[in-house]
């Protein structure tokens, strides 16, 4: 067959399932992740992050559907997909007693490698990372963002073909934020494939080749970051800080004309509004009407933000 050839697919997830007595936190999910990619996974608390990324990494077993991670089938060579994969977790999985090279040269002789191959991918993973000046200090003595790196390096010195990472940058400083995602665009580069879960917006816009956004277990959009906000291209978020959180049974919006959708917020509230049909003025007033008082109040045109507003209801770290 003539025409482009296609990608590798690393990851095929067909119609997954997964509850906890009896509420659903996968539903009927399914996608794919090519090779070389890295694909973003957006959604709010309780969108089926965290259940999908653990099923992926083994450790929890679906209710139904079927897997396939780099030609295995999870369900029949979960021993080959856990050589296959590198899994970066929400917690830390670090020894603090021992020193950063020993951390590393640990987790990667459990796959196997041994002798001038450990050390030698022991000191590319901690190169990867920015943390090879620091190899012989214990983690006990590194802030925050240093241990992060260091969780990284050890999922990575095995040289995984697909590292699977769990909002592996939360609470951590800029420079170190700038350390991990420099390394990811590094590890894509060099043949990596990358599921990424994040509540960080920024750094999906910076990194990924794709996203995929869950809500309530399911993919409720996938596609580029500019597929996904061409059709938002005659929108405008208008966001405002008001003296008091707002109540939605006392303030009422639906009955204006151009509102695409409104997400309540602790200190206020964020509109999309149809450009073509704006009736900003009305907006307000509504809002004074129902005595609140606007302490500030900005805008900005389409983006991943604005998009994930509109199909979840909610702001990511909601």
């Amino acid at each position: 067959m003539e025409g482009e050839p296609t990608m590798e697919e690393i990851i095929v997830v067909e119609k997954l399932n997964k509850s906890y007595q009896h509420k659903s936190a996968v539903n009927n999910l399914s996608f794919t992740v090519c090779q070389g990619e890295i694909v973003g996974l957006l959604g709010p608390n309780g969108a089926g992050k965290s259940t999908t990324i653990n099923i992926l990494s083994t450790i929890l077993k679906p209710d139904s559907g079927n897997i396939s991670i780099g030609g295995y089938d999870l369900a029949k060579d979960k021993s080959k997909i856990k050589k296959f994969i590198g899994i970066v977790p929400q917690d830390l999985a670090i020894y603090e007693e021992i020193s950063a090279e020993k951390n590393v040269a640990f987790f990667a002789s459990l796959y196997g490698l041994h002798g001038s191959e450990l050390k030698s991918q022991t000191c590319k993973a901690l190169q990867q990372v920015g943390l090879y000046d620091h190899r012989a200090e214990k983690p006990k003595t590194f802030s925050g963002g240093m241990k992060r790196r260091l969780n990284i390096a050890c999922a990575i010195a095995h040289a995984p073909k697909l590292i699977i990472m769990d909002e592996p940058t939360v609470g951590i400083d800029p420079q170190s934020r700038n350390h991990i995602l420099e390394a990811i665009l590094t590890l894509r580069d060099q043949g990596s494939t990358i599921l990424y879960s994040t509540h960080y917006m920024e750094e999906v816009e910076a990194i990924a080749d794709r996203i995929l956004i869950l809500d309530e277990g399911k993919l409720i959009a996938s596609g580029t970051k500019d597929e996904l906000c061409q059709r938002f291209e005659n929108q405008v978020t208008y966001s405002f800080t008001l003296d008091r959180k707002p109540d939605e049974t006392t303030l009422i919006l639906s009955g204006l004309s151009g509102i695409q959708s409104v997400a309540f917020e602790e200190q206020g509230l964020a509109i999309t509004v149809n450009i073509t049909n704006e009736n900003l003025s009305n907006i307000i007033s509504a809002i004074l009407s129902a005595g609140y008082q606007i302490k500030a109040m900005s805008s900005k045109e389409a983006s991943l933000e604005t998009v994930f507003l509109d199909l979840t209801g909610k702001s990511l770290r909601d």
